[in-house]
């Protein structure tokens, strides 16, 4: 009885490696296919790095997400959540009018008349009806750029700065 247990999770052992292995194949292959969609972006796990410009300056207001048609607000931060590592999550300045996200916007996102710092010290969070009577601009993008994880850079900064004084603009996924 002992030998036959034995030998059926061996089998069990065998079979799981050999379908793990199988599907990381898939799995590799539908992630080599995303990088050819992407060329060259990085495709590290960790937040993403976003670059971006806007049409005025926003760069101490809150952002929130617009649902995918921009008609209304989709999502949008806790009173918590405008810091980043203690401090307010302005974005970082970067060269040419560039700024690098540090709250979380994509695509969608638009800007609240409200300041990081005059958000912080709300009681509460404003209800949706009030924050989407709140948006200064739905479409304040005029350049915007997926840059990979901020993981993948020893000195964001320095690298995306690089990047923007070379034009070498390719490898990264333009998201406007």
């Amino acid at each position: 009885m002992r030998k036959a247990t034995i030998y059926f999770l061996s089998a069990m052992i065998i079979v799981s490696m050999t379908l793990s292995c199988k599907n990381s194949k898939v799995n590799q292959s539908k992630k080599n296919d995303k990088e050819e969609e992407i060329v060259g972006a990085k495709q590290t796990a960790g937040p993403p790095a976003i670059m971006y410009k806007t049409k005025e300056d926003y760069h101490d207001k809150v952002p929130v997400t617009l649902s995918e048609d921009k008609s209304e607000v989709a999502n949008y931060p806790g009173i918590k959540d405008v810091f980043y590592k203690g401090e307010l999550a302005y974005p970082t300045n970067l060269n040419d009018g560039f700024l690098l996200d540090n709250r979380g916007i994509d695509k969608n996102s638009a800007f609240l008349n409200i300041t990081y710092e005059e958000y912080s010290k709300l009681e509460k969070v404003p209800t949706l009806e009030e924050l989407n009577e709140m948006i200064l601009d739905k479409e304040p993008f005029t350049e915007m750029y997926h840059c990979g994880s901020k993981f993948d850079y020893k000195d964001i900064v320095k690298e995306l700065n690089e990047i923007i004084d070379e034009g070498k603009f390719d490898g990264l996924e333009k998201l406007k």
